[in-house]
């Protein structure tokens, strides 16, 4: 059974590898540089992933179906409070410079939630099962994206001139979620036409392929610098990659979540840093002591763990 669940995720995370390398050569052969790949991240997640968002919503959600669909958005908020506060009481080992402490704990709280479980999902679940996955997914992305282009920017790009914004909690995929949730509301999307909604669809199809090559490209670009902080990178891909999605697998066990509740949970728990983290320093033209190593690390540990994760969590199911 495991080994089977293995053979599952390590295919599933292997075709996503090769798509990420895909961007990754072609950044470093000088095929993309640093303005096509921010035309591109921004063409994934301000117009593919929300048109991806609003397509599937207003065809497949339910109010019927999905009564529970306000869990998912604090479901993320959940994951990403649990994920700053793990990383809190492993601070006395990340040093005392502050610039350093903010960094781990936005690496810690933050993960890739979108694309890599979207594509994850895509890959290794049969479709009757990847439909309604897709929605938590898209729902459970309303709350994390309200704090990452918020609260995530306000940490990374700290200054005492800088003050939260109100209008950065909408971000274009929170609009896009809340949009499908209004048409369903309203019935609206009964009568939405095939003309409109096809070519939404196709070019939300993008998303993944693109939204990959994006990843791989900003892995590309990272600048490791010197090993210095390699220990508190290790330390971090031992929270993040391996401690919390353990304590997802028990929380799961424990309170007897369904099955791809409970998947989604342990999915994204078991992610690697957000790669948006470099951006959002980059952008901001703050310094960047951890953020690139721990995600270029983040994502290559991830590869093994991963698979590992996601195998114990369908033995655990079979089990059952």
């Amino acid at each position: 059974m495991l080994f089977e669940s293995f053979k599952i995720t390590g295919l599933a995370m292997t075709q996503i590898f090769l798509l990420g390398g895909i961007g990754y050569l072609l950044v470093r052969k000088n095929v993309l540089g640093d303005s096509c790949l921010v035309t591109l991240s921004r063409l994934s997640m301000d117009v593919t992933l929300p048109l991806m968002i609003f397509v599937q919503i207003s065809r497949e959600f339910k109010f019927s179906l999905y009564p529970d669909w306000w869990v998912f958005p604090l479901m993320s908020l959940a994951v990403t409070i649990a994920g700053a506060l793990a990383a809190v009481l492993f601070l006395p080992f990340v040093g005392k410079d502050r610039r350093h402490r903010l960094e781990f704990v936005s690496l810690a709280a933050f993960q890739n939630s979108g694309y890599l479980p979207l594509a994850l999902i895509a890959a290794m679940m049969p479709l009757e099962q990847a439909r309604p996955l897709f929605i938590y997914t898209f729902l459970f992305l309303m709350g994390f994206n309200l704090l990452i282009w918020s609260f995530g920017v306000y940490m990374l790009a700290h200054s005492k001139e800088r003050k939260f914004a109100l209008a950065s909690l909408f971000s274009a995929p929170v609009i896009a979620t809340l949009s499908g949730l209004l048409v369903v509301a309203c019935g609206i999307n009964r009568f939405l036409p095939d003309f409109l909604m096809n070519p939404l669809k196709m070019t939300g199809d993008c998303t993944l392929p693109l939204a990959l090559f994006v990843v791989g490209g900003g892995l590309a670009r990272i600048k490791l610098g010197n090993s210095e902080g390699s220990g508190q990178v290790a330390l971090l891909c031992l929270l993040k990659l391996l401690i919390l999605p353990l304590a997802g697998l028990a929380l799961v066990g424990f309170f007897k979540i369904p099955y791809l509740m409970g998947l989604l949970l342990v999915m994204q728990l078991a992610m690697p840093p957000a790669t948006s983290l470099s951006v959002i320093v980059m952008t901001g033209n703050s310094r960047d002591l951890l953020i690139s190593r721990g995600i270029f690390f983040g994502h290559l540990a991830s590869l093994l763990t991963i698979p590992v994760i996601l195998s114990l969590y369908f033995a655990f199911y079979m089990i059952k």
